[in-house]
């Protein structure tokens, strides 16, 4: 990172159990690491990321830099959404992330959503090195903005990167890039949409979570894209002027990725948090024999 760290963590074996070995943070971050979560039998730690003032200012840059040592499981959350306040002329706020995961090891990243003010510029990059049979789970996701009050793609600029590295080759890149321009504003491109969200996981122990997930994804799908059937004749169905096909409230799609399959993107868009939320929680809940307790499901 080119500036000094924000936040620092790592999380080592300590007689036989993972345990938080460094837990480092300054203005604007907070962590704070809960002593017990779930059940005391769950090897794992958790930590929860804030801000001061609950958001992001213009300007202000996070970073935080995060180390699971083999064998070990750790997940990183929050307490609600992250907010990123609105920008001063053309300077963004800014979250960085670098994390390494070790071999047999668990991390698990999954915040709430961000949620940009009006005119708020925001961009985030998550980096993340692996070994062969590292697990990773990465929700990362936004709103349209404070849309209950009316604000609905107000911001400015969007831009999110994720990379996933393997030693020195890179195993997955993605990045999200909203913007408005003079052509079509982010309003115009979304439609009703106002959530977008991205679900990696890989490794060998969430080989059977990607397989249900694809699978009840596939089935979600199928069933909302499935064209209406009617009863009248067909004189009728012919006489009817054709109906422009309603959008599902919630869309999603997944994709595996890598040589041979070991990691799964999802893909979600919906028209409010708490359909995203649900979808969460539902297809994450297999993760608490892991973690603990089951992500989101206070949320």
């Amino acid at each position: 990172m080119a500036e000094a760290a924000t936040g620092a963590v790592r999380v080592e074996k300590v007689r036989g159990r993972s345990a938080l070995t460094r837990c480092f943070a300054r203005y604007p971050l907070k962590l704070i690491a809960p002593s017990k979560v779930g059940p005391a039998s769950c090897d794992a730690v958790w930590l929860y990321a804030l801000t001061y003032g609950g958001g992001i200012v213009s300007g202000d840059t996070i970073s935080c830099t995060v180390s699971v040592g083999d064998g070990c499981t750790a997940a990183i959350t929050t307490q609600a959404s992250t907010k990123v306040y609105k920008a001063v002329g053309s300077k963004c706020s800014e979250q960085l992330l670098e994390a390494s995961v070790g071999e047999d090891a668990l991390l698990a990243v999954i915040p709430d959503p961000v949620t940009c003010f009006s005119t708020a510029r925001y961009h985030q990059k998550q980096v993340f090195q692996i070994s062969a049979n590292s697990n990773l789970v990465i929700v990362d996701w936004f709103t349209s903005g404070r849309y209950e009050c009316g604000e609905k793609w107000d911001f400015s600029f969007y831009k999110s990167v994720n990379h996933i590295f393997l030693g020195d080759q890179p195993l997955f890149i993605d990045s999200v890039l909203l913007e408005n321009d003079s052509n079509c504003s982010i309003a115009e491109q979304m439609k009703e949409y106002n959530v977008i969200a991205m679900v990696v996981l890989l490794g060998p122990k969430l080989k059977s979570i990607q397989e249900q997930m694809q699978d009840e994804v596939r089935k979600l799908m199928s069933g909302q894209l499935r064209p209406p059937t009617s009863g009248g004749s067909l004189y009728a169905m012919r006489s009817q002027p054709p109906q422009r096909p309603q959008r599902p409230p919630l869309v999603a799609s997944c994709s595996p990725f890598g040589r041979t399959g070991t990691g799964m993107v999802a893909r979600v868009a919906a028209v409010s948090t708490e359909l995203v939320y649900g979808f969460l929680r539902q297809h994450l809940a297999a993760l608490e024999p892991f973690l603990g307790a089951s992500p989101y499901s206070t949320s």
